[in-house]
């Protein structure tokens, strides 16, 4: 696929020095990585030294104060390598945020530039383990005590939460309300009552940091609280809509690249005495995939416009984190079918993207909530 018609000449070398960059420094290491289970943090200290992490951040606190298309471009990159590293643009293009548009100019000065440098990894802890896509059912609770807030509860599938230094944490600081009575919390690495369980062995993105946090009588400062008491749930809505864009973007440059790899495999596999790229199962199955992404590449592209003018554009993004995540799905599938027994072996990098992909069409909310949100705003 091409670029998008918002790039100039300054994202196009952006973009290639950030691809040499990866190349270098992520490339060569990935499989380890991967084999490790662990992305080492020594590479959030390069990629924040390169500039890759919280663009948008002010440069008073040491960002670049870029637009979100630079983060569109970070993202597809390290998408292109692997899944595994999605934790990086969580950091940048989720948690960070919140910071940025709730945070206090006090909070932005402890915490905004450790987050650009690499020396502060944060995660977003909103899920339990009785409470995923249901937010306002959850049951980790914040109760006032003096200029701290006691916390108990716990969190589960945590993205970055084995490096995170920073925990943006969903909490009931009034029980017996519902949406009104969440608040969010920046729970800090160290802090007493604050435990994190093992890493959580996934069936895919391995790499990737997921564990298990815990919350004893965890004391956390007042001044720790992100904006308003009682007001988390809006902050969650207003920042959902980029998060679920940040996974559609993921998904579509999955798929791009699946059926890339198959295309040049099937060129190259002989069955028959011939290339199976001559039959005409295999030229329709890519075909199919190939109008799709191309359907998906369209879509996405308006709809990154339509999120950096400012506009309201929930309806749309849940459709596209729906079908853009599905259909990589679908695509990972009839991409290793093509592969034949090849396609199960893990030399084979579909292999990987097989086991990485399903997983979006459950996170930053599942596709089941994505249809029922879509079904709502056109009236049903």
């Amino acid at each position: 696929m091409g670029g998008y018609r918002f790039e100039t000449e300054e994202h196009e070398l952006f973009r290639k020095s950030l691809r040499k960059y990866l190349n270098k420094e992520v490339v060569p290491f990935y499989d380890q990585w991967e084999q490790e289970r662990i992305i080492p943090r020594d590479l959030w200290i390069k990629l924040g030294r390169m500039g890759v992490l919280c663009p948008h951040v002010e440069e008073e606190y040491g960002g670049l104060e870029l637009d979100f298309s630079f983060s569109v471009i970070i993202l597809e990159e390290l998408e292109r390598i692997g899944t595994s590293l999605i934790g990086i643009g969580l950091h940048s293009d989720i948690v960070v945020p919140y910071i940025s548009s709730y945070g206090s100019r006090k909070q932005k000065e402890k915490w905004l530039p450790g987050c650009v440098s690499g020396d502060l990894i944060t995660a977003i802890a909103m899920t339990e383990p009785g409470a995923g896509s249901d937010l306002a059912n959850i049951k980790t609770t914040a109760v006032r005590d003096g200029d701290h807030y006691i916390v108990n509860g716990q969190k589960t599938f945590i993205t970055n939460g084995i490096h995170a230094d920073l925990v943006l944490v969903a909490v009931k600081t009034d029980p017996k309300a519902k949406h009104s009575g969440i608040s969010l919390l920046v729970v800090e690495k160290g802090t007493f009552g604050f435990s994190r369980g093992k890493k959580l062995d996934k069936v895919g993105l391995h790499a990737q940091d997921t564990a298990e946090l815990f919350f004893e009588d965890c004391r956390v400062p007042i001044e720790n609280r992100i904006g308003e008491e009682g007001n988390g749930f809006t902050y969650l809505m207003e920042k959902l809509q980029q998060e679920r864009l940040v996974v559609a973007i993921g998904a579509q440059v999955a798929s791009e690249e699946m059926v890339q790899m198959t295309l040049d495999y099937v060129k190259s596999r002989k069955a028959f005495g011939t290339s199976i790229s001559t039959f005409q199962n295999t030229k329709f199955k890519l075909a199919e995939m190939a109008t799709q992404v191309e359907l998906g590449h369209s879509f996405l592209e308006s709809l990154i416009e339509e999120h950096m003018a400012g506009e309201n554009i929930v309806t749309k993004v849940s459709m596209a984190k729906y079908w853009l995540t599905e259909t990589a799905r679908t695509i990972a599938s009839e991409c290793m079918q093509l592969h034949g027994g090849y396609g199960y072996m893990e030399d084979y990098k579909i292999a990987r993207r097989y086991r990485d992909t399903p997983v979006a069409t459950i996170y930053a909310g599942t596709n089941e909530i994505m249809k029922s949100i879509i079904a709502k705003n056109i009236g049903l």
